[in-house]
C-alpha cells in the first residue's frame, strides 16, 4: 500500500491531470491538450523543484479539497486562486507563487478562482500516474490520459510514488494581468466574410459564452456574414483557429480541440495571447487586434523571454 497520497474530500470543477501534452498526433486525431495556462503551469512546477514538464493537478473555478496522508511534501498553487490549508486546529491562509509544506493529516482546500478559470496545484515529487502517448494529460472528451480519462473524483486517492526532499521555500513575486486585446493573424478562410464582417470582427467586442470549455470558448456579438459558403470541406484545425459557423458566432479552438473541422476560418489567436486569453470567464470582453505573422513571431519570442526570466527568478 502507497503511505503517501492525497485523499480527495471534494473534487472540484474539471480537476484533472495535466502536463506540456502530446506532440504530432494530430494525423490521428488526437489533439496536444495539456495545460491551458502554460505559463502558470511552468511556474508551479519550478516552485515545488519538478522537473518543468511535471503532471499537476489543473482545476477550473473550484479546485479540489484534499486531504494528505504520508510524509511531508510541498505544494505550490499557481493562478489567481483562493486556498487553504489546515493544519490541526489552526487554518492558514494560503498564497499564490509560494511553496507551502503539508503534512501527515493537513488539509488543502482550493476554494476558488478569483476573476480567471485555472489554477495548478504541483507537488515536490511525482504522482503515480500512467501515460499515453508520453503524456498524463487527460482529456475527458476522449477518455484519453491518466486517471482513465476522467476528471478527479470525490473519495478518490491519489498516490505519490516518489517525494522530492528539498524542503527549501520559494516564493514568486507576480501577478496575473488581463489584456486588452486578444492579437490574431488573418485565418485561411478570411476573404469568405463581407466587408461588414471583417469590420466587426477587428472593431466590436465579443462577449464570452458560458458555452467554453477545455474544447472551445463560443464568442457573443454582432453576427460575421459569411458571403461565400459557411461550410467548408473539413480541413485540419490547430489551437486558437477561429471558426465562424453559420450562426455567425466565433468558436475559438482551445486545448482539447477536435483535429479537423468544417467551419469557415477569420483567424488565429497568436501563440503570446493565449494563456490570457483562456483565463477569461464567461460574460468577459474581448476584442481582437490584428497583427502580422512576423510580428506574432516576435511576440511569441518575447513571451517565452518572460516566462524563462520568471522561472530564473524562483
Amino acid at each position: 500500500m502507497n503511505k503517501n497520497y492525497f485523499e480527495i474530500l471534494r473534487a472540484g470543477i474539471n480537476s484533472t491531470f495535466q502536463d506540456l501534452g502530446r506532440k504530432n498526433l494530430y494525423h490521428i486525431g488526437i489533439p496536444f491538450s495539456g495545460a491551458m495556462d502554460n505559463r502558470n503551469y511552468l511556474l508551479a512546477n519550478k516552485l515545488t523543484g519538478n522537473d518543468l514538464n511535471g503532471p499537476v493537478i489543473e482545476f477550473a473555478y473550484q479546485g479540489p479539497h484534499l486531504k494528505y496522508h504520508g510524509d511531508k511534501i510541498n505544494i505550490a498553487i499557481t493562478g489567481d486562486v483562493s486556498f487553504k490549508i489546515k493544519k490541526g486546529d489552526n487554518l492558514v491562509d494560503g498564497e499564490c507563487y509560494k511553496s507551502f509544506i503539508l503534512e501527515n493529516n493537513d488539509e488543502l482546500d482550493v476554494i476558488s478562482t478569483n476573476k480567471s478559470v485555472y489554477g495548478y496545484l504541483s507537488i515536490s515529487g511525482k504522482f503515480y500516474l500512467e501515460f499515453q502517448w508520453s503524456s498524463c494529460s487527460i482529456n475527458t472528451k476522449a477518455n484519453i490520459g491518466s486517471n482513465n480519462g476522467k476528471k478527479l473524483s470525490v473519495k478518490q486517492k491519489i498516490n505519490i510514488k516518489e517525494i522530492n526532499t528539498n524542503y527549501v521555500n520559494k516564493k514568486l513575486n507576480y501577478s496575473n494581468t488581463k489584456i486588452e486585446n486578444i492579437r490574431v493573424i488573418k485565418g485561411t478562410n478570411f476573404n469568405y466574410f463581407s466587408e461588414e464582417g471583417k469590420k466587426i470582427f477587428f472593431k466590436d467586442e465579443f462577449k464570452v459564452s458560458k458555452l467554453s470549455d477545455r474544447m472551445g470558448m463560443r464568442l457573443e456579438g454582432k453576427k460575421i456574414e459569411n458571403i461565400v459558403d459557411t461550410n467548408i470541406r473539413s480541413e485540419g484545425l490547430i489551437r486558437g483557429v477561429i471558426q465562424v459557423p453559420a450562426d455567425g458566432n466565433p468558436i475559438i479552438m482551445l486545448s482539447d480541440h477536435g483535429t479537423i473541422g468544417g467551419y469557415p476560418k477569420i483567424g488565429v489567436v497568436i501563440s503570446a495571447d493565449y494563456d490570457k486569453l483562456v483565463q477569461l470567464t464567461p460574460g468577459s470582453r474581448i476584442k481582437f487586434q490584428e497583427v502580422d505573422l512576423t510580428s506574432a513571431e516576435n511576440l511569441f519570442k518575447l513571451y517565452e523571454l518572460e516566462t524563462q526570466n520568471l522561472i530564473s527568478q524562483i
